[in-house]
């Protein structure tokens, strides 16, 4: 299993362009934008007791608009390095930075964070390689472990440097792939904490049992969440499951339930081409009323 996910982290990160994913350029939110204030980005280490043993990466932009004396919104990335650096598919804090700029989402301190490695020190540099050996167990487990890891550890931490919001509905949480799935399991088990979240190619397969949350969302109480889902329709097909199937599920069943949501379904790949093309437009509805 932790092979099979390992490949499936490996496409992430591919620099070809497979078929149907050559529609998707990147607009100007995501490119530099000459007035737009641009924030800063900080780089930090942490070791875990929710996951025991466990040593990881991770970021905090903070933009330039921020004002200690008002609470800021926060959004949550996991895989942190593949968006918060600005030169791959997402570039995040460049569209941080523009969509602030213009009043499109709400001044939003990013954290980035990477799986955990299962070593004392951390690698050289961020990525793959050394795979971070406790990805699939964080990202694909259905448990509130990985919740629990960011509401007692990992805002309590940045919470001492920034003032962050204890509000719900201000705070988000994205994800691709594995990490798309965790995105979700965050906030279908804590609520109480997170309620945006944005999946690209999630795996809602049965890697760890992901497969199930359509049947759980038919069947149980509708949450207060708002999910944005990007997929694709050359997506990979394997032992674990079909990932575009497995996305038209997850929209099939949002809809039955009645949920807050939205799904953009392209002709690309497994990888973040699509998702990061249309990034600008998917924080835009995610954050839509949370500007006024």
């Amino acid at each position: 299993m932790q092979h099979a996910a390992f490949l499936l982290m490996l496409t992430l990160t591919t620099s070809c362009i497979m078929a149907g994913d050559e529609e998707y350029v990147l607009g100007p939110d995501s490119e530099r934008q000459e007035g737009a204030p641009r924030g800063t980005v900080t780089e930090h280490a942490w070791k875990s007791d929710v996951f025991p043993g466990t040593i990881r990466r991770y970021w905090v932009y903070v933009p330039e608009q921020y004002n200690a004396e008002s609470p800021a919104c926060v959004m949550v990335f996991q895989d942190g390095h593949a968006y918060v650096s600005e030169t791959g598919p997402f570039r995040v804090p460049v569209v941080f930075d523009n969509l602030i700029a213009k009043g499109e989402m709400p001044v939003t301190v990013g954290i980035f964070i990477d799986p955990g490695h299962l070593t004392e020190s951390l690698p050289e540099e961020p990525g793959w390689r050394p795979r971070p050996e406790n990805r699939s167990f964080e990202y694909d487990t259905l448990s509130d472990q990985y919740a629990r890891m960011l509401l007692e550890e990992i805002l309590p931490e940045v919470g001492a440097a920034y003032n962050l919001t204890d509000d719900p509905d201000r705070r988000a949480i994205c994800g691709i792939s594995s990490g798309g799935i965790c995105a979700f399991t965050v906030a279908w088990e804590r609520p109480d904490a997170f309620r945006k979240v944005l999946s690209h190619v999630g795996s809602f397969t049965n890697i760890r049992g992901g497969h199930v949350y359509p049947a759980l969302i038919r069947k149980g109480e509708r949450k207060p969440i708002r999910v944005f889902l990007q997929a694709g329709s050359e997506d990979l097909d394997n032992e674990h499951g079909s990932w575009p199937l497995s996305n038209l599920q997850m929209e099939a069943a949002l809809k039955y339930a009645g949920y807050d949501y939205k799904f953009v379904y392209g002709g690309g790949a497994h990888n973040g081409i699509h998702g990061g093309a249309i990034l600008p437009d998917s924080l835009r509805w995610l954050w839509r009323d949370a500007t006024e």
